[in-house]
């Protein structure tokens, strides 16, 4: 019993940091229409900030504070510069934020030295249940991801900002005629999205410590994760995250972890042939 709750405990913190990068993704493939390939370097960039604070003597919860803001205004500035020219081509804009997530990981390889560099919990310890012991780091990244996406459904379904998104992503030229700034809007989307990577990547680089390519592997996963949960919708990518992130984590548990990674993907490609609109599809949020 213990070992399966263990297990169970596990698989939905694994779960939990999948949902994190993908939040951010999926905003910003289903509002903007655009897969933005650079997401993986922004969750870098949340993990660097962390550590940048911490090597300078400050507490690791401030640098988890900052990324946030930090990467949501690196995004901002990108999205100004480089990627608006982007969205009447999202070929184009895959290729651009892929190029850009390369200068990303590159930079931060050559600032880090190539180095594996840990940052410590702000919670450390266990939570001790009886006879199983679970992280309590891994239980505070469940509840945060809890909190956050609860944060982001009511932002964008409940408040005038996110209506305001819908509004100008839906039809720009009426929302223009409104006297929306679509530019604003659009800029600001993006920096969420880019926010909330930098928040995956400020939680998880306690747990991963920090490197070059730490990004990369969540990119994939949380790419096929809003494919599998469905473009257009805010709950689509979240339950696609779900579902990537529930097996990624369930079957090394059976068989050889470079076995189960070939294996969720080879299903998720099955899954996308046969409903190529996703778990859950959908306008808006």
């Amino acid at each position: 019993m213990a070992s399966t709750f263990a297990a169970a405990f596990e698989i939905v913190s694994f779960g939990a940091i999948i949902v994190l990068v993908v939040l951010g993704l999926g905003i910003i493939a289903s509002m903007m229409g655009i897969f933005n390939f650079a997401q993986g370097e922004f969750v870098l960039l949340g993990a660097y900030v962390t550590y940048l604070a911490y090597a300078h003597g400050a507490p690791v919860w401030a640098g988890m504070v900052a990324a946030p803001f930090v990467v949501g205004a690196i995004g901002f500035v990108l999205e100004a510069l480089i990627i608006r020219r982007f969205y009447a081509a999202p070929i184009v804009a895959m290729l651009g934020t892929y190029a850009l997530g390369l200068i990303i990981r590159e930079s931060v390889r050559g600032l880090i030295g190539g180095f594996y560099l840990t940052v410590p919990e702000p919670i450390g310890g266990s939570i001790d249940l009886g006879s199983v012991h679970i992280s309590a780091w891994r239980f505070t990244i469940i509840v945060i991801t809890l909190l956050v996406m609860g944060g982001c459904y009511l932002l964008l379904a409940r408040t005038s900002f996110g209506l305001r998104v819908r509004a100008t992503l839906e039809n720009p030229a009426l929302a223009r005629a409104s006297g929306i700034s679509t530019p604003l809007i659009y800029g600001a989307t993006f920096a969420f999205g880019a926010a909330l990577a930098g928040l995956a990547g400020a939680l998880i680089v306690p747990v991963f410590s920090l490197f070059a390519d730490l990004g990369i592997r969540f990119l994939i996963q949380g790419f096929v994760a809003v494919m599998v949960g469905g473009v257009g919708s805010f709950i689509g990518p979240v339950a696609g995250a779900g579902v990537i992130g529930t097996l990624s984590a369930a079957l090394p548990w059976v068989m050889s972890p470079v076995v189960a990674d070939v294996l969720v993907f080879v299903l998720a490609i099955a899954f996308i042939k046969f409903r190529p609109q996703g778990l859950i599809s959908g306008k808006g949020v």
